[in-house]
């Protein structure tokens, strides 16, 4: 007997997948996840790494006066009386500009432990959002130590500070100012920080080239929240196989 008639259709799993988006599993798959993992012995260790990447998704062509409304938070009133032109708007992504370059979409923030570079925490935001603001919402308290590394666009007085009242250790790399440069010691300090820091590249590389890109063509915050989420879920059990290799390896 074929395996035809036993394969979904697409249409299938585009509902399926938007029912798991709606009742937030994917958040549950991946905390439960993160729970295997410890039971197994691969404990958050060696400190945390945060950074967030740019997930973009296909632009939306809308008026000016479009744009300003949805940027308000607010949906343009002619949208109401289009049910089909509403379904395929979304009000909630946002522009952002990354290195001169202006991207569309949302923000996959995410915090990497050193030791075994799985991600341990993330949240998703519109891409307008500004990496720091999203740092509370990804530190891990299950870390073993208590070090944490990111660029220099998380440091501020407020983060320093609240690091500092949990108990943790800043890493985070310093910045200079307009005729106030980093002095020698301070460079060399932030090329220390950036050899433990770049770890969590790897992760956002492995999704970009490994795991089909970043973009994601979905509508909307919840199912970009569950695409994102299930592809950091899906990292970790890539890497997990990694780590369960490279252990069987005699030294």
């Amino acid at each position: 007997m074929g395996l035809e008639g036993k394969v979904p259709d697409a249409k299938t799993v585009w509902l399926y997948r938007d029912q798991l988006a709606e009742v937030g599993v994917i958040e549950a798959l991946f905390t439960d996840f993160d729970s295997y993992l410890k039971d197994r012995g691969y404990l958050a260790m060696g400190g945390q790494i945060i950074d967030a990447s740019i997930v973009s998704v296909p632009t939306q062509h809308n008026s000016r006066d479009e744009h300003t409304t949805i940027k308000a938070g607010e949906t343009p009133e002619d949208w109401a009386n289009k049910p089909a032109k509403r379904c395929q708007k979304d009000i909630d992504a946002r522009w952002t500009k990354k290195h001169g370059e202006s991207h569309y979409g949302y923000k996959n923030h995410i915090n990497v432990d050193r030791h075994h570079k799985l991600v341990r925490r993330y949240h998703v935001t519109d891409a307008a959002v500004h990496d720091s603001q999203a740092v509370e919402d990804i530190l891990d308290a299950d870390n073993t130590a208590s070090g944490v590394w990111a660029d220099s666009a998380y440091r501020s007085v407020d983060i320093e500070t609240m690091l500092k009242d949990k108990g943790l250790e800043s890493r985070i790399h310093r910045k200079g100012r307009r005729n106030n440069p980093l002095t020698k010691r301070e460079v060399q300090g932030n090329n220390t920080r950036s050899k433990v820091r770049v770890r969590v590249e790897h992760v956002f590389g492995a999704q970009s080239n490994d795991m089909g890109g970043t973009l994601v063509r979905s509508i909307g915050l919840v199912r970009a929240k569950a695409r994102i989420g299930l592809k950091n879920l899906t990292y970790n059990m890539r890497r997990l196989v990694q780590l369960q290799r490279l252990a069987a390896v005699p030294p």
